[in-house]
């Protein structure tokens, strides 16, 4: 076997062997030859007869014919040449031809130094070799050569980055320079390419500089490769002026534009870089399908995504692995798992990435039969689970908190040494923690050898979830002090797991100090402030904060809206109710149903009936809790029978109630009086629709009877529950007892509210009440002595209204007001008018 025994200058950082392995020659029969021999008869020179023939086969991609030929020629004694030589090297690079190249390259070295030494056919097999990705032997090659041209260079710049070896790339850029050449047209993209590979868009810069004073303006493949730079760098903006200055595009121009844009969020701009292209007559590739797929996607529009699904039918390509995971992977983003099943039955050739994309989309949507039918599938394919697959797995099992499947995939990724994947362990701590088994979260955390930034978030996440803020506190200076800086998802977690503990005061402290810090809050950030202080009843500062959030340059997301929604609904704001639907009409922000449904509420609780009407009404898909929703609008507003209508309409759509349908509903008919529809309802809940009543359902049944004087069937109904009662339950019988008359049993009702809630001074009031109307004042002065005797009060009756921007609050015999001098003397003038039309109130104990 020959060698190379020559001294030469490797790069250090390229693994290198002494002696490349070259091939003995083949013993080659010619088993088919043009017409030469007579054409050879009529040319005095015998060369050209051979070379011209030789070139055309081997730029016809007819390797093997042209080594026939090329044998023929040496069994005459005819001569070769180097030119020749290089002719069937360059054929063997056009087809990747690794095996016969090394034949030549063997009979190069047989024939002695006059070929070997021949600086065409050196740079020739530079160029064989770089372009066949044949690292070590290109490389010992080319710093043999005694002199280096440009073709040489690009071949070598080229190899180092379809390799991966991107700053020996531009090192070799570098060493290009300082040995007198210019890069070309050729060497540029290569240089573009490894700058995007290292994200050095500075560098990029020079190259582009570089580019513009070489000439190169103008050239597409060059102007193609700044695009890709720009996009994949992030400079989106310098990507697109590069892109509408080109006076010809190609469609890899098109394509990096697009990739540019998918892989910088920027997906609404891919798409219609993808129109604009079809516009202009540019025959989409599969590069350009699984761009515009990605987009849609990730956008979740199912009418574009269908169409490109539709133009790579009719173009003709193949379901390969690439294509048919971006399909599978848009179908899954939009909710048709059933059309991605069905294209992935029809994949010519299935990789691990598709299979474990599917299993992303059961565990995703929460088939975990499925996902288990999958996993066993791939095994019978001989497919090896990777972190990926359990990753999927974790991921489903937490989903639907199945902890017996989470163990056991727990115990797979043990067995195959796959904790040490930070992600699998983030995965697994998770599971643990979805499934509520803390404690084994926490012993898995602590287990594992590499604890990076990934595994500390999810576990602060995991003590957040549920509340445990201190904890949630301990764990985030123990990151630090373990030398891992926390990120603001760490920071979003601690202020969580306050909110979720109802310390709001610590929670705003939190997000302060990290401000302080110069640590800038994100969008989770405000969404999960201004969502916990709606929820801990701080919703005037959810409002002000929601504000702060737009000032701020922050785009709000849908559950941020929802957030400071149902802020505005439990202060009843109308007003910065509309500005936030104002906000969502300009932004052309999508509907969907949880924010249609919170506005809805917002203007239903505010009053704004026909607000909320329109917006039901605008809403072509009715979905069920929409209509819950405009149904309890109805309720709020004493519009049962229209609450009616749109029950039996709910019924006639198809639509099954729920829980929360049968609670609105009863309601309604609670409030309005209508005893004999509500009744109905609620015995049609369990023997119709197979709906369990809840307390909540039982305490509208026993309003109904209670307001039509049934109170002994009312009592029958509450201890025939399948659940103790609460207070509020016995204290609507006790409320419908008191407003009949019925003391004796009210008497026996308020007794067992105060043994249930002895420190609730409501049940004294009630209580009292009832015996000052009965006329039973010893029994009133009884009570009283023993509400002084344990220091209750009653809580003063609260309310509020908005005027412009200012809240005022009112409190029952308040006189901090600065007006109040002027609205008491109102009060006292209604009273005057209400005695004049006559009203007579009733006296009752409430300034106890």
């Amino acid at each position: 076997m020959a060698s190379l025994p020559v001294t030469t200058r490797i790069n250090p950082s390229i693994p290198y062997s002494k002696h490349p392995t070259l091939t003995l020659p083949l013993k080659l029969t010619p088993t088919h030859l043009p017409k030469i021999q007579e054409s050879e008869q009529l040319c005095q020179n015998p060369y050209n007869s051979y070379f011209k023939p030789i070139s055309s086969l081997c730029k016809n991609g007819q390797i093997q014919e042209a080594v026939e030929l090329f044998t023929y020629m040496e069994s005459r004694n005819l001569p070769t040449g180097p030119y020749i030589y290089g002719e069937l090297l360059q054929g063997c690079v056009y087809e990747r031809d690794l095996f016969t190249g090394q034949q030549i390259h063997s009979r190069i070295i047989k024939n002695g130094q006059i070929l070997t030494q021949n600086e065409f056919l050196q740079t020739k097999l530079v160029i064989f070799y770089a372009k066949c990705d044949l690292l070590e032997v290109a490389v010992h090659l080319f710093y043999r050569l005694s002199e280096k041209s440009l073709f040489s260079w690009a071949a070598i710049i080229g190899m180092y980055c379809r390799n991966g070896f991107n700053q020996e790339a531009l090192l070799g850029f570098f060493e290009l320079q300082e040995n007198g050449f210019r890069a070309d047209n050729f060497v540029i993209p290569n240089v573009l390419k490894a700058c995007a590979a290292l994200n050095l868009i500075e560098f990029g810069k020079g190259v582009h500089g570089y580019g513009l004073k070489m000439g190169f303006g103008e050239c597409v493949f060059v102007a193609s490769s700044l695009v890709d730079m720009y996009g994949k760098c992030g400079g989106l903006e310098s990507a697109r002026q590069v892109f509408d200055d080109m006076p010809e595009r190609n469609v890899v121009a098109w394509n990096s534009m697009m990739v540019g844009y998918v892989q910088n969020g920027m997906n609404e701009e891919a798409i219609r870089v993808f129109y604009d292209m079809r516009v202009e007559g540019v025959e989409p590739t599969r590069v350009t399908l699984v761009s515009f797929l990605s987009a849609s996607a990730n956008l979740c529009v199912l009418e574009e995504g269908i169409q490109g699904h539709a133009i790579a039918i009719l173009s003709g390509f193949d379901l390969d692995d690439i294509l048919g995971s971006s399909l599978i992977n848009f179908y899954s983003n939009v909710g048709l798992i059933k059309d991605a099943e069905l294209v992935f039955s029809r994949m010519l050739e299935k990789d691990v990435v598709t299979w474990n994309l599917l299993l992303s989309s059961y565990a995703q949507h929460g088939q975990v039969r499925n996902a288990l039918n999958l996993c066993r599938a791939m095994r019978l394919e001989e497919f090896r689970f990777d972190s990926v697959t359990l990753t999927s797995v974790l991921s489903a099992s937490a989903a639907i908190k199945h902890i017996k499947l989470g163990r056991e995939a727990h115990c797979y990724c043990v067995r195959n040494n796959l904790m040490c994947d930070v992600v699998v362990a983030s995965s697994v701590v998770d599971m643990y923690a979805k499934c509520q088994r803390i404690d084994d979260a926490r012993r898995v955390f602590e287990s594992a050898t590499k604890k990076d930034l990934v595994l500390w978030n999810t576990i602060l996440a995991a003590y957040a979830d549920l509340g445990l803020s201190g904890e949630t506190l301990k764990l985030f200076y123990q990151m630090q002090l373990e030398g891992v800086p926390p990120s603001v998802i760490s920071w979003n977690s601690v202020i969580q797991g306050f909110l979720r503990n109802g310390q709001v005061n610590e929670a705003t402290d939190i997000f302060a100090e990290m401000q302080s810090l110069g640590i800038k809050p994100n969008l989770i950030t405000h969404t999960t402030l201004i969502t916990g202080l709606a929820q801990n009843g701080f919703c005037n500062e959810a409002i002000m904060l929601f504000q702060q959030m737009l000032e701020a340059g922050i785009q709000p997301n849908i559950v941020s809206m929802v957030g400071v929604l149902s802020a505005c609904t439990e202060t009843a704001s109308l007003r910065y109710g509309r500005v936030i639907h104002g906000y969502i009409v300009r932004h052309d922000i999508c509907l969907s149903i949880s924010l249609a449904t919170s506005l809805l509420h917002m203007y239903a609780k505010c009053g704004n009936l026909d607000q909320a009407e329109k917006l039901f009404n605008i809403n072509l898909t009715k979905e069920l809790p929409l209509v819950n929703a405009m149904m309890s609008g109805y309720a709020l507003n004493g519009c049962a029978l229209e609450a009616l209508a749109l029950f039996k309409h709910l019924q006639e759509e198809g639509l099954k109630p729920d829980s929360i349908t049968f609670t609105t509903v009863l309601s309604s008919c609670n409030h309005a009086g209508l005893v004999k529809e509500g009744l109905e309802i609620f015995v049609d809940m369990l023997s119709s629709y197979q709906v369990t009543p809840s307390m909540e359902h039982y305490g509208c049944a026993v309003s109904l009877l209670s307001r039509s004087g049934k109170f002994h069937e009312a009592l029958q109904l509450i201890l025939s529950m399948p659940f103790e009662p609460d207070a509020h339950i016995i204290g609507s019988l006790f409320a419908a007892c008191r407003d009949h008359n019925e003391i004796e049993l009210g008497e026996s009702l308020v007794k067992f509210l105060i043994d249930a809630e002895p420190d609730n001074s409501g049940n004294y009031v009630a209580l009292s009440n009832a015996y000052a109307s009965s006329g039973r004042w010893d029994k009133m002065s009884q009570l009283r002595n023993l509400m002084k005797e344990k220091g209750l009060r009653k809580l003063p009756g609260c309310s509020w209204t908005q005027i412009g921007t200012e809240f005022s609050v009112f409190v029952a015999a308040d006189r901090n007001h600065a007006q109040s001098e002027a609205i008491y003397a109102m009060l006292a003038l209604l009273g005057v008018e209400m005695r004049y039309v006559g009203y007579a109130p009733v006296a009752t104990n409430a300034e106890i």
